[in-house]
């Protein structure tokens, strides 16, 4: 029997042997970028190491099991907006521009990503003929108002506190 082979957008391929070719799975997710995904875990590493440690791309790269010139190019987005700023020299590396209590997920989100409405007419009034009697729109008014409550009251501080207890909940890890 033929598998699915499924490609999302960050161009990451999902393959599941239990559906046959034609049949998806009936509950699809809605996706953050990899860039996103990435950004965030990083800036909640440097977070953690706020405000005297700097880490290099190299290194968080390699505690988030992703790419490091992919990293990169995402640490220069977020350099050139000043979330953070880049140190030079042996203990170079990059470093949060400001307190992680001052530092929202929306920030990071805008700069990473744009807005964060799910459709266009959302933050384009006007730009779609069927706004006004459509049934859809003001479902995705609210869903991007969620989205920006959440991301407004999460700070990198949050996710460098999230990311400890994770940490100690699950015990030491050790390394070969």
């Amino acid at each position: 029997m033929n598998r699915v082979r499924v490609v999302d957008t960050d161009e990451e391929v999902w393959q599941n042997p239990t559906y046959p070719v034609g049949i998806l799975p009936s509950r699809r997710l809605m996706k953050l970028t990899t860039r996103v995904r990435y950004g965030t875990r990083a800036l909640a590493d440097l977070a953690a190491a706020y405000p005297d440690g700097t880490l290099s791309v190299k290194e968080m790269a390699r505690r988030e099991a992703v790419s490091a010139k992919y990293l990169e190019q995402i640490m220069s987005r977020l350099k050139a907006a000043g979330v953070i700023v880049a140190r030079r020299g042996v203990e170079g590396g990059y470093a949060l521009a400001r307190p992680p209590a001052s530092i929202r997920l929306s920030e990071v989100y805008q700069v990473l990503e744009g807005p964060a409405a799910p459709v266009h007419c959302v933050d384009a009034p006007g730009s779609c003929p069927m706004e006004d009697v459509c049934p859809t729109h003001d479902t995705w008014v609210e869903l991007k108002e969620s989205i920006e409550g959440v991301l407004d009251n999460t700070t990198l501080w949050d996710l460098a506190e999230r990311k400890k207890r994770k940490c100690s909940a699950r015990g030491p890890m050790y390394e070969i």
